[in-house]
């Protein structure tokens, strides 16, 4: 007789079926509780039949792409159920007439009260409709997925947009992508609505107001202390990400430079790198700044060239100040040029390079290893180019199409459909 011998891979391979399975089981049978207490009450009590429309978001930092579409409902005097995943959701603090909101928890208790909900139309950022734990709902008409980034929308997870009924888009461009991964994978067509980016209008209406305090944002001085030029440092997260890749080796020839860093590391980062950040705050403590702010706004306001990675903030800066960008590709799945793993993207399905990727090279400099130390020459090439700057404005003339339009228009859209204008 031999000892059972499971080799690490298969292990880990069973561990996580197990988890799984588990995970589907307590959803199953969660799902299965609300709908016997849904049949048991007779439909009479039941909080899960809305009106005709629903907003579903998974927390308050998606409260900027709602909150133009909430208004323009609000201006209508149409009723809308919102639905969020966060206690501390800006809505509650919002004073609508029209707009009831509903704290509805996290995870698989948010999706077990969303499976279950009736309504014409439901609208969300959410990823992954019929795929994982999110299931339509018998009693919706209409599922339809917001884009809350000017980027390439297949740079979901795969089969992230598959099954929705429409999708809203930034650019126009962003349909050729979808289109033909619908062919590809055998799918109906969706109705793709260009309607421009909801959340970059309701940041350039705040620019507006340079002195209106930002929910969430740390206090500052109010003295008039002269402007320092400013770098920031924005990167994603994980092994691929700047902060990862090169740390003290782009941090310490940026200090050295003299002008203001800042810092402002991604939401992930602080949760899954907490001890690369630390390392790096003691070892440098005054001589440069960590933004901590819940909304980017002011950092990105208060920059005169940022340095990030594959990160969508890249766009943000770009299309709202028009500003100069440095940035690092990742270290793995060489593609097309561009060093970032598509694998698990539904882009990595698609033949032609992500239009992102092709932008990033005509609007920003790359910066490679072995220019690590000369960092500063090349901020101030990126500063001085017209090249770079007639290229950041083509890109968001394709990209953030119809600004200050889109909570009119994806509202317009919803109510069209509702009502069989729409083709739902």
């Amino acid at each position: 007789m031999y000892p059972l011998y499971i080799d690490p891979g298969t292990g880990s391979m069973l561990f996580s079926i197990l988890i799984g399975a588990a995970a589907t089981l307590y959803f199953l049978a969660r799902a299965l509780f609300i709908k016997v207490k849904l049949r048991l009450s007779g439909g009479k009590s039941s909080p899960f039949t809305a009106g005709p429309y629903i907003i579903y978001s998974e927390g308050e930092q998606y409260w900027n792409v709602f909150k133009g579409v909430l208004d323009a409902f609000e201006k209508r005097e149409t009723a809308v159920l919102y639905l969020t995943s966060s206690r501390d959701d800006p809505f509650f603090a919002q004073s609508y007439r029209y707009i009831r909101g509903e704290f509805i928890g996290e995870g698989n208790r948010a999706f077990a009260r969303l499976n279950l909900v009736s309504a014409g139309v439901v609208l969300m950022t959410t990823p992954g409709l019929d795929v994982y734990q999110l299931k339509r709902s018998k009693q919706v008409k209409h599922y339809a997925h917001i884009l809350h980034a000017p980027s390439d929308a297949v740079m979901y997870r795969m089969f992230g947009i598959d099954y929705f009924d429409s999708i809203l888009l930034t650019g126009d461009y962003q349909a050729k992508d979808i289109r033909a991964l619908e062919k590809l994978r055998g799918l109906p067509e969706k109705r793709l609505v260009t309607v421009g980016c909801t959340y970059l209008d309701e940041y350039a209406e705040r620019i507006k107001n340079p002195g209106e305090a930002l929910p969430g944002d740390t206090p500052g001085d109010p003295g008039e202390a002269p402007h320092r030029f400013t770098v920031l440092v924005s990167p994603s997260w994980g092994k691929s990400a700047l902060l990862s890749k090169y740390g003290a080796r782009l941090l310490d020839p940026l200090v050295k430079t003299g002008w203001r860093i800042v810092v402002r590391p991604h939401p992930q980062s602080k949760k899954s790198e907490a001890a690369m950040l630390a390392a790096l705050e003691a070892r440098y403590g005054a001589d440069l700044e960590w933004d901590r702010n819940r909304e980017n706004i002011q950092a990105l306001a208060g920059a005169d060239v940022m340095i990030s990675d594959f990160s969508g903030i890249i766009f943000d800066f770009a299309f709202l100040f028009d500003k100069p960008i440095i940035y690092v590709g990742g270290p793995q799945g060489v593609r097309m040029g561009v060093r970032m793993d598509l694998r698990p993207y539904d882009a990595d399905d698609l033949a032609d390079e992500p239009w992102q990727f092709r932008t990033l090279r005509e609007i920003g400099i790359e910066l490679e290893e072995d220019s690590l130390d000369s960092i500063g020459e090349l901020i101030e090439k990126a500063r001085d180019s017209e090249e770079l700057r007639a290229a950041r404005r083509a890109a968001r003339e394709t990209a953030w199409q119809f600004p200050g339009e889109a909570g009119e228009r994806t509202a317009a859209f919803l109510i069209a459909v509702n009502e069989g204008e729409g083709h739902a």
